[in-house]
């Protein structure tokens, strides 16, 4: 009984932990995509936003085709 809580708390850590890895690599990819964009359409903010939001929309789309 005892084994088998430790062996599901740690399966439970190790996802946690790999969750958080990924956010964190979303956050730092998120950054770099807002600086491009934002240096490529200079012309307003609302435009770097939209374009901001569609590439972000298509990486993430493609990604989650990828590993479907």
């Amino acid at each position: 009984m005892i084994k088998k809580f430790n062996r599901e708390l740690k399966k439970s850590m190790r996802t946690g932990l790999i969750a958080a890895f990924g956010f964190l690599i979303a956050f730092v990819w998120r950054d770099l995509i807002v600086e491009y964009v934002n240096n490529f359409a200079k012309l307003s903010p609302v435009q770097g936003r939209l374009y901001t939001a569609i590439a972000i929309t298509i990486i993430s789309v493609l990604g989650i085709l990828i590993i479907s």
